[in-house]
């Protein structure tokens, strides 16, 4: 590949109005792969690293990905140069990405093809079962225990933060997540825990389905949270004003009785 096929494949992915450049520098880095400049819109690849053109493909719509966030972050501007972030690779960030890598399989650019490699095949086959499903599941009975010995503990007038914390010797948070996941479906395990915490995080059964659904389709799980942000700026406007509504009254309520007793510990002085 050159570095005119190169953009042509990417713009091919998604299309950009925003030009750029791509440049294979024929040189091997320790510390990148590639690179992206904003201010000049170049992409550099640093092609002595890779052995294949799939590896370079991946790093290539990397790069892209970082250009295309930097277009919108210029519309948004007005058109402006917006301050670059130091932090680039946001949950926004890999979700774009992988849902870019998605498109370059689809149109054969990229491969992800296990079958390949039947050694790793049967690995990856192997961790699934032995490792990820079994967490899950090992997880979710310890967070239905757990929520028995809540039970217990308030039936024998026992402080269960006391029991957590001096007793099994667990962080709280550790036995919250726990006990979040000890509530969904046995069939839910399969997730792993971390898939499984986060499908536990969220409240709304629609929404939960749906992300449920986007992980079983292999979905990874940055572009889960990314989907469930959308959903969250997709709020009803109405329903939006009556929560900052609440959230101001509350505010207020606050405010006024702390004035309230800074008032008469003013008058008793």
């Amino acid at each position: 590949m050159d570095n005119e096929s190169i953009k042509t494949m990417l713009l091919d992915i998604q299309e950009s109005k925003l030009d750029f450049t791509v440049t294979m520098t024929g040189k091997e880095s320790k510390r990148v792969n590639g690179l992206y400049k904003p201010e000049t819109r170049e992409i550099l690849l640093h092609n002595k690293n890779f052995k294949t053109d799939n590896e370079l493909i991946y790093t290539a719509v990397h790069e892209y990905t970082h250009h295309l966030i930097n277009e919108e972050q210029i519309e948004e501007a007005g058109g402006r140069e917006p301050p670059h972030q130091a932090r680039s690779h946001t949950n926004y960030f890999w979700a774009k990405f992988h849902d870019l890598l998605e498109v370059a399989e689809k149109k054969g650019y990229y491969k992800m093809d296990l079958s390949a490699s039947p050694e790793l095949e049967e690995l990856t086959k192997e961790i699934k079962e032995k490792y990820i499903e079994p967490n899950g599941r090992l997880m979710q009975e310890f967070g239905k225990t757990l929520i028995k010995a809540h039970s217990l503990c308030e039936q024998s007038g026992i402080r269960y933060e006391d029991y957590l914390d001096r007793i099994l010797q667990i962080p709280r948070n550790t036995a919250k997540t726990a006990t979040l996941v000890g509530t969904l479906p046995t069939e839910d395990a399969i997730f792993g825990l971390d898939n499984m915490k986060l499908v536990a995080s969220i409240k709304k059964p629609d929404e939960r389905a749906k992300a449920q659904d986007a992980i079983k389709s292999g979905k990874s799980p940055d572009s889960v949270i990314a989907m469930m942000k959308r959903k969250a700026k997709e709020i009803d406007p109405k329903e939006k004003l009556e929560k900052e509504r609440a959230r101001l009254t509350k505010t207020i309520n606050e405010l006024t009785h702390r004035l309230e007793f800074v008032e008469e510990s003013l008058a008793n002085l």
